[in-house]
């Protein structure tokens, strides 16, 4: 009997090793785009010459964000000559992160790389990305633009958000939102976008147990075709998604150890209060004002109810959860595979 549950915890063992090896590309290059219709069929000849240069089995996913350009049309057509294409549009536009977990979900390479469609991220740098998460098994590669081509309206909120990402994460990349990243497939399959998350993805796959990080300096080249999508809601949207992570990631799945916590201390100083102008009534000064008369009452009466509602709160985050049916459903339009 020992015997026959060896020989099924050798088999299991060495299935489940072969199961992650079993890729079905070098390389998978996740390009969310929004009407960028005049960069695609350039920045797809660059992907294929570096990937042919360097012998390198891939496919290129674009995951068009609702674009009302003709980006959609682009993309069907360089699948007619080329079956490393593949693409998914969406009905409408729902951002950045809600592209690349729909691009995650649908790769199939040992290494997935992502990068943006409008041609400031090279494609000369994926080789070297490649090999850092292979021969160096990185988990997580960053992009560094330690030289930018961007306006300064763009580049002083980056390195404002940059600098309190590091504090609050505890992981010290100079370029946190740089699009040009390569991860092991283990990391996509395994970490959850939505809302404006993408900003923060190395946080995310560190919070799920990829700790090995590391980075990368890029070069970054000034925009050739179209405008930013760089708008002034990032200035709020930032810290938000950067509070939102940290929270999530420290918390997310014991939200009563925040909000509980919270909650006992307010109590505790309420009740303290309480306690305090009650003794002080009974023992020490009986023909004094009412205890509804005094400051101190009011404090604690405050500091009880919402230590309550905090710790309320907490119970309501535990039973809830994270999970939600329709939080990344978004309305796909076409697939090509």
């Amino acid at each position: 009997m020992k015997s026959r549950q060896l020989f099924f915890f050798y088999i299991c063992k060495h299935s489940i090793k072969e199961a992650k090896l079993d890729f079905k590309y070098n390389i998978s290059i996740v390009v969310p785009l929004y009407n960028e219709v005049e960069s695609l069929p350039e920045l797809f000849s660059w992907i294929k010459k570096v990937m042919t240069e360097n012998n390198l089995s891939y496919e290129v996913m674009f995951v068009d964000d609702g674009s009302k350009d003709g980006s959609w049309k682009v993309v069907e057509n360089l699948k007619e000559q080329n079956p490393e294409v593949k693409g998914i549009k969406f009905q409408r536009n729902y951002g950045k992160s809600a592209a690349l977990q729909k691009g995650f979900e649908a790769v199939q390479g040992q290494v997935v790389i992502t990068m943006d469609a409008d041609l400031q991220d090279s494609p000369d740098e994926i080789p070297g990305l490649y090999q850092m998460i292979i021969e160096d098994d990185f988990d997580v590669v960053s992009g560094w633009k330690k030289k930018r081509y961007d306006p300064i309206t763009k580049t002083i909120p980056t390195k404002l958000y940059n600098w309190a990402a590091r504090r609050l994460t505890g992981i010290y990349l100079h370029d946190f939102n740089c699009g040009l990243k390569a991860y092991k497939n283990e990391v996509v399959k395994s970490i959850e976008l939505y809302g404006d998350m993408h900003r923060y993805i190395p946080p995310l796959a560190k919070f799920a147990g990829f700790s090995k990080i590391g980075e990368k300096v890029v070069q970054h080249q000034s925009r050739k075709y179209g405008t930013t999508k760089f708008g002034l809601n990032r200035f709020l949207n930032g810290p938000l998604d950067l509070l939102s992570v940290v929270f999530m990631g420290k918390f997310g799945k014991k939200p009563m150890h925040f909000f509980g916590a919270i909650g006992t201390l307010m109590f505790i100083v309420g009740f303290g209060f309480a306690a305090y102008l009650g003794i002080g009534k009974l023992f020490i000064n009986q023909s004094g004002k009412l205890i509804s008369q005094r400051t101190e009452f009011y404090i604690a009466l405050a500091a009880m109810i919402m230590g309550v509602q905090f710790f309320l709160a907490g119970f309501l985050a535990e039973l809830s959860g994270r999970n939600s049916s329709t939080r990344n459903h978004y309305l796909i339009e076409k697939i090509i595979d």
